[in-house]
């Protein structure tokens, strides 16, 4: 096999512009299937990252009534509504897929919001404690979180992310600064912000933006959720946001969340369903796989479509050892003549054109990564270089070779020596 092998190089060598020829449709084919695997494996890294929460694995449990999400502010009757205490909080931490899980009240405040003479201030206000900032991937980026002696103490403090900044503060540091939430006076201790993400998902419209963050575009402020009821002046029951253990378990999670919630609401036959109090959990997981599915079906027509040239570099793998039998004619007679057994030819051959695509696969292994991260930077988009992809590449091009090298190997090995000693 050795032997073989060294023979096949000293052929390769020896007839160089025709065997790069002959390796260019393996080349092309293979560097497109990395170059589409790749790249469609990044596409779907980014799909996954954006919508399913860039690595906090959070879902969200929505209170729905009618189908539709709805907030106690909204003025829908929510008495059928659960109360989340602390031990079904423990409870919802113990299910299957669940990490963590944190409870929160929630409200869209439009006007009654001022800071000195501004009071056209529109921000998500947040009731909850520092397991909401931790749970959802927020990071204090100046004063503190949340301490202990604000919940005991009932102290009027909050923490705003840096959109809420930007919107009410002109540039000015809001450490220490009063902002009155509907006549209330809350100071600010601590700003947050979204962890850094490695992936952007790419927004073209206003409608994409608040499908996938909503009223977080206006900013957010998260007070004490001891202080929630001096605000608001009345029972609300709390909104539920729970930490999936993987980002495969987070439809688990968010389901069995929801279905321990919905079986402590009391429902009757004579229920109205516009009316019907369900807790349902935001299922981005499979709005991901949705679009990978459909990015992946793109995918795989693209590499049906570069197969083909595969099957082109076959062909020409096919011609060109056709040739080289023909030309070293004399030299399979002297061999059979020599006492050369016919699979002792069979297998020369076949590890001549098996050498001859696996140097093309590997080839169009290297092209192929660098094709892809020539499309990232020029269409800037992600790419994920898929390492099974480039196995599988390389042993498909042998693959290749042992097929379409095996008829004109057949055809050297079944030559007859003395025919073949008077070739001219």
């Amino acid at each position: 096999m050795i032997e073989n092998i060294r023979l096949s190089f000293q052929g390769i060598i020896g007839h160089k512009m025709r065997s790069f020829l002959t390796m260019l449709g393996i080349i092309i084919g293979i560097a497109s299937i990395i170059a589409i695997v790749s790249t469609i494996k990044g596409t779907n890294d980014q799909i996954k990252n954006s919508l399913v929460g860039s690595g906090t694995n959070v879902v969200n449990i929505n209170t729905q009534m009618g189908g539709m999400n709805v907030l106690p502010d909204d003025g829908q009757d929510m008495s059928k509504v659960p109360i989340i205490s602390e031990k079904m909080l423990a409870d919802i931490k113990d299910l299957p897929g669940i990490e963590d899980a944190v409870r929160y009240y929630k409200a869209n405040e439009y006007n009654g919001i001022v800071f000195k003479n501004k009071s056209d201030i529109q921000l998500g206000i947040i009731g909850s404690n520092a397991d909401y900032l931790n749970i959802n991937g927020y990071q204090i980026k100046a004063g503190r979180s949340f301490v202990k002696e604000d919940f005991t103490k009932i102290r009027n403090v909050a923490i705003i992310d840096d959109i809420a900044v930007d919107n009410i503060f002109d540039g000015e540091d809001p450490i220490g600064k009063v902002i009155e939430l509907k006549g209330i006076p809350f100071t600010v201790v601590g700003v947050t912000s979204k962890m850094e993400e490695e992936f952007k998902i790419n927004l073209t419209s206003l409608s994409e933006w608040e499908t996938y963050f909503g009223d977080e575009s206006s900013g957010m402020m998260l007070i004490p959720y001891t202080s929630w009821q001096e605000v608001y002046a009345f029972d609300q029951p709390f909104q539920l946001v729970v930490k999936a253990k993987s980002t495969e378990d987070m439809t688990k999670a968010g389901k069995n969340a929801a279905d321990y919630l919905n079986a402590l609401i009391p429902q009757t036959e004579q229920d109205d369903k516009n009316s019907r109090v369900t807790f349902k959990s935001e299922d981005t997981l499979e709005k991901a796989k949705e679009l990978q599915n459909l990015s992946s079906a793109t995918s795989r027509q693209l590499i049906w479509i570069a197969g083909i040239s595969l099957l082109v570099g076959g062909i020409g793998v096919m011609n060109i050892m056709l040739v080289s039998v023909t030309e070293r004619t004399r030299e399979i007679g002297l061999k059979k003549a020599l006492g050369a057994r016919r699979k002792v030819i069979l297998s020369q051959f076949l590890t001549e054109a098996a050498v001859l695509t696996s140097l093309g696969g590997l080839l169009g292994v290297l092209c192929g990564i660098g094709l892809s991260y020539f499309i990232s930077h020029l269409a800037s988009v992600p790419v994920a270089i898929s390492v099974p992809a480039i196995i599988v590449s390389v042993a498909f091009s042998m693959v290749i070779g042992i097929i379409f090298g095996l008829i004109p190997s057949i055809k050297a090995s079944k030559l007859d020596p003395i025919e073949a000693l008077r070739y001219e």
